[in-house]
């Protein structure tokens, strides 16, 4: 009577899990610890749910209640006894690869890879396995491992049973890169690459390494693989990659353009070249890659292609063109940027009332974004040489918001434009107290110490902690550099704007590194940078400034 009504409520309540655990029998225990164990983990009791499921499949040996210990074990995050649970699975199924890997992967994450290693190489040696693809993934599986030192220990071991197989040496570099044994990664990528040379796994992770010295060996490395091997998409693509990462832009199209004629519709590429072509001012190409991107059928952003599209109109000084792309995107992530480049399209056309009526009414469109309008409508101000009526603009919107991050350090910057310092640097301090991990905020104050070359001392400690918050902002590096200059560290300050210049050549980073070289007598040098920048940014301000102040 108890099987007859207890098992079909279980089946009734639980479905699946009690159903496919068990049939109809006489065994009630094992029904009735069924139920109470489907229960506890409804209830959110996973240690007797598991404990339960687990007790249950050593009685009953069945491996599928011992999988259903495991599940609940991991829900409740109960890994002792998701490991005993997964252990019993395996002895109860020892042909079963999932069980295997459960076992092997509770190991890893629990700190035991010694003890893990013999699952995984029973997981290497099971019939069916693919021992390349094996290897491959076995960084992944042992990654849950802090212990690097002991991953890369467990990786040799099972490799040395294949001393012939590519991906085994490749495996043990990977870990050693993780353990940081950069030699020994170096040696075994280069056994992979002499077992299997038409392979670009080991050419593309020996790149990697070297990219950590020098882009230029990075890309030499992938170049002399993709002379041996030119149909290897993949490698051509990391080559690609390496030669932008080396700044070496034109190379990098061609080999772009390359892997584009085999893949004519990738959009990918096609956005990518699009990219370059407009770096390089060949703005024709960069809008047929754009267009084309558009009229692929299942283009996932098209808003982003007609985004740039304005932006290459901008670039060419076709507002009225550039304003009807940036109209064409009506909703999504990308319409708010289109709308205030808009409005600069209008102001650019001498139509500055008319932008900024733009700017409010396309405010009403967008509640919450207020902050960004105003910001907008100051920008465009600026631009029109109204700086007092930006400065009012934003004056008055502060106070409505006097701790509003964006509106204290446009503020800010633009008291600094009609040299009231003393405006500022209190705003900027505001911001700072407002979000102390604002980098910009120190970076700027700290700069325009530096600039107005006073208090030397605390410039260089707001932009070291600027450079604390945002250790890769090529602007901060910049400002750090030009402190090194006001305080007479000429060689200093010339590392650093080369390494701010190196990884971003914008104008007024050009401006300050040709100044430092002018200082230290290399007039050649100076005047090279500068005529690097006169090229991408050839009415900037700052820039101009410099070479006529230095040149007369």
């Amino acid at each position: 009577m108890f099987t007859r009504l207890v098992f079909p409520l279980v089946v009734a309540l639980f479905g699946f899990h009690a159903a496919a655990f068990a049939q109809p029998s006489d065994d009630e225990s094992a029904l009735y610890d069924m139920l109470l164990g489907e229960i506890a983990q409804q209830r959110g009791d996973y240690a007797l749910a598991a404990k339960t499921y687990l007790e249950l499949a050593r009685r009953t040996a069945d491996p599928r209640v011992a999988r259903r210990a495991v599940e609940v074990a991991n829900q409740g995050r109960l890994q002792d006894v998701a490991l005993d649970a997964a252990k019993t699975w395996y002895e109860l199924e020892p042909q079963s690869p999932a069980a295997l890997s459960v076992v092997a992967s509770l190991l890893v994450n629990a700190r035991k890879v010694d003890e893990a290693q013999p699952y995984l190489q029973k997981l290497l040696d099971a019939e069916g396995v693919d021992l390349e693809r094996g290897y491959l993934q076995l960084n992944r599986l042992l990654a849950g491992n802090p212990d690097k030192a002991a991953n890369l220990r467990v990786v040799r071991n099972l490799a040395a049973r294949h001393p012939e197989i590519a991906p085994a040496h490749l495996a043990i570099a990977q870990a050693a890169t993780a353990a940081n044994n950069d030699s020994l990664a170096f040696s075994e990528t280069r056994r992979a690459a002499e077992l299997k040379p038409d392979w670009e796994g080991p050419a593309i992770f020996e790149a990697q390494l070297l990219q950590k010295k020098s882009t230029a060996d990075a890309a030499k490395r992938l170049g002399q693989f993709v002379d041996k091997n030119p149909i290897s998409r993949n490698g051509r693509l990391a080559y690609a990659r390496a030669l932008m990462a080396d700044k070496r832009i034109p190379e990098a199209r061609k080999q772009y353009e390359a892997l584009l004629a085999g893949s004519p519709n990738d959009p990918d590429l096609l956005y990518t070249i699009g990219i370059l072509a407009f770096q390089g001012k060949d703005y024709a190409l960069a809008e047929d890659n754009m267009k084309r991107l558009l009229a692929l059928p299942d283009y996932r952003d098209p808003d982003a292609a007609r985004f740039f599209l304005g932006q290459i109109a901008e670039e060419q000084k076709q507002w009225p063109r550039a304003l009807e792309w940036y109209e064409a995107i009506q909703d999504g992530e990308q319409a708010l940027p289109a709308r205030l480049r808009a409005a600069n399209a209008i102001a650019k056309q001498g139509k500055l009332d008319a932008a900024r009526e733009y700017l409010h009414k396309t405010a009403e469109d967008h509640p919450g974004q207020e902050v960004q309008f105003t910001v907008a409508e100051a920008q465009l101000l600026r631009d029109a040489n109204r700086t007092p009526e930006a400065y009012q603009l934003l004056a008055e919107a502060l106070k409505g918001d006097p701790e509003q991050p964006e509106l204290l350090y446009d503020f800010a910057l633009t008291a600094e434009k009609l040299e009231k310092y003393d405006v500022l640097e209190r705003n900027l301090r505001k911001l700072i107290e407002v979000k102390p991990d604002h980098a910009h905020a120190y970076n700027a104050l700290g700069y325009s110490f530096a600039e107005r070359n006073t208090r030397l001392g605390e410039a260089r400690k707001l932009v070291e902690k600027a450079l604390e918050l945002s250790p890769e902002d090529y602007f901060i590096i910049d400002s750090l550099g030009w402190v090194q200059y006001r305080e007479g560290d000429l060689k200093g300050a010339a590392q650093t704007l080369r390494r701010a210049y190196d990884g971003r050549s914008d104008a007024e980073i050009g401006a300050h590194l040709g100044e430092v070289l002018w200082a230290m007598g290399d007039r050649t040098g100076a005047n090279r940078v500068w005529q690097e920048s006169l090229k991408t940014a050839p009415d900037n301000e700052t820039l101009l400034r410099t070479i006529k102040r230095l040149r007369k």
